[in-house]
């Protein structure tokens, strides 16, 4: 019997960093902190957009949507976005997420072809896992309610909705954990070891 394929490697690798991130997100406030101040991780979750939307072109048969898809505007004036609060920033990645793992639910209910159902199937994952975590970080009392109406465009192509996840989480989720980072883990600093020191 031969070795594992690298596309089985790959897929392993895959659900061992989604179910890390899961975890992170079952202990808690402590162990969110812990993801944002380790830039490591958001650079592995852009990577793994990066590679979704890569697949998802090469799969052979994708038709379009009959009922198009309604993806959220994601680009942003980096000027405006550092002139807004953190929980600003939260609430509108928050409706950008929900409004996508909506197109990606609606997208699922229409495409039977393997390739692009198990594409599809992977990104409701990742991009539930992020909509759930975000809702752990809050300096607003009570639970978040999406009322919110983020910019919107409608898509009847499938591999928009992997442009435009790897889009939200390569421009303003990161720039949301870079901002998030200079708060958070100055204040893990200050009551212990640096952690760069527990790293090694």
């Amino acid at each position: 019997m031969q070795g594992r394929s690298p596309q089985l490697s790959m897929e392993l690798n895959r659900l061992l960093l989604l179910t890390s991130f899961l975890l992170h997100m079952e202990e808690g406030h402590a162990s969110s902190t812990r993801l944002v101040c380790d830039n490591r991780l958001i650079q592995k979750y852009i990577g793994e957009a990066k590679d979704m939307e890569k697949r998802v072109g090469q799969c052979q048969v994708l038709p379009a949507l009959s009922c198009p898809a309604v993806l959220p505007l994601v680009d942003f004036s980096l000027q405006q976005w550092k002139s807004k609060s953190n929980e600003t920033k939260r609430r509108e990645i928050l409706c950008d997420m929900a409004l996508l793992v909506g197109a990606v639910v609606g997208a699922q209910g229409q495409v039977t072809e393997a390739c692009g159902a198990r594409q599809l199937s992977q990104l409701y994952q990742h991009a539930n896992s992020f909509l759930l975590l975000l809702q752990t970080f809050s300096w607003e009392a009570g639970p978040w309610e999406p009322g919110c109406s983020p910019r919107s465009m409608e898509q009847t192509h499938i591999t928009g909705i992997f442009l435009t996840y790897r889009q939200l989480v390569q421009g303003k989720l990161r720039f949301f954990f870079h901002d998030l980072a200079k708060d958070l883990c100055k204040q893990g600093q200050a009551g212990g070891t640096d952690p760069r020191c527990r790293a090694r």
